[in-house]
């Protein structure tokens, strides 16, 4: 889909003289990048913990996200660049109608990838999916300014510099979801923790469990689509070891299984000073 419509919008821009439209194919060309940045990554990433590799190889779906973003960055760049410099010239040919066709297919069909893709990467919590999904809208929300500055331009030639300026506002719009893609991915190379309400929701599940007392040092995580786990527990220290052991197995399945998106756990038992008191 994504090379069917950047060969339209090429045709159709170069044959309708409009340099948005020509923009906006260039980003439809980016997104046939990601794609297979995607498809190439996600064996990558899915691949089973290894020796040198002993908490898995999800990181390397941080670094999809992250590619992606910089793709964004550069064809928002590009194609920014182009625009001021076409628009410090004089408009020799004003954009014809038959361009419109480009973006308002794009719109369409971008906003069907869009909702299709990211229904499938909150389905198994993949930040680079979501991603690429946001980068189908962001290539749906670009066409728009294209369709409306070709319009103007075509209505009435005067108005041509409205495609260079039309070119500029989508090449904002990529920056714009390449920073919204980033930012994430940046936070999690970052090591940064669940959010209250995960932290909440992981505490009374472990609270939950039959023989725990407390807990404390509760730490969490990101990496790849899910959240890594570590927390003391207190246990009644007159309790063989047997029992301690059984306690924070049977914590490690209740957060595996019901937890906010936990792909791992760690249990440091410990005796409650107050229960030997």
């Amino acid at each position: 889909m994504n090379l069917l419509l950047s060969a339209i919008k090429f045709f159709l821009g170069i044959v309708g003289h409009s340099h948005a439209v020509v923009a906006d194919a260039v980003h439809s060309l980016s997104d046939m990048g990601t794609d297979l940045l995607i498809l190439l990554g996600v064996k990558f990433w899915s691949a089973p913990a290894d020796e040198r590799h002993p908490y898995g190889h999800q990181r390397v779906e941080t670094v999809v996200t992250l590619c992606i973003s910089l793709i964004l960055v550069a064809v928002a760049f590009g194609l920014g660049w182009d625009a001021i410099k076409r628009l410090g010239g004089e408009s020799k040919c004003p954009p014809l109608s038959i361009a419109l066709f480009g973006p308002l297919f794009s719109i369409i069909a971008k906003e069907i990838l869009f909702r299709r893709t990211r229904i499938v990467g909150k389905r198994i919590h993949s930040s680079a999916l979501i991603a690429n999904a946001w980068h189908h809208r962001s290539d749906a929300l670009s066409s728009i300014p294209a369709f409306v500055a070709v319009a103007a331009a075509a209505a009435n030639p005067k108005w041509a510099f409205l495609d260079s300026l039309g070119a500029m506002v989508v090449s904002i719009l990529i920056l714009k979801v390449a920073w919204d893609i980033a930012a994430p991915a940046l936070s999690e190379l970052m090591d940064h923790g669940a959010s209250k309400e995960d932290l909440r929701k992981i505490t009374d599940l472990a609270l939950a469990i039959s023989g725990v007392c407390s807990i404390h040092r509760l730490r969490t995580r990101r990496v790849g689509s899910g959240w890594f786990v570590d927390l003391h527990v207190l246990v009644d220290g007159d309790q063989p070891v047997r029992k301690g052991h059984d306690i924070a197995t049977a914590i490690q399945h209740k957060l595996l299984e019901d937890g906010p998106s936990v792909a791992d756990v760690t249990v440091h038992i410990e005796p409650d000073e107050k229960e030997e008191l």
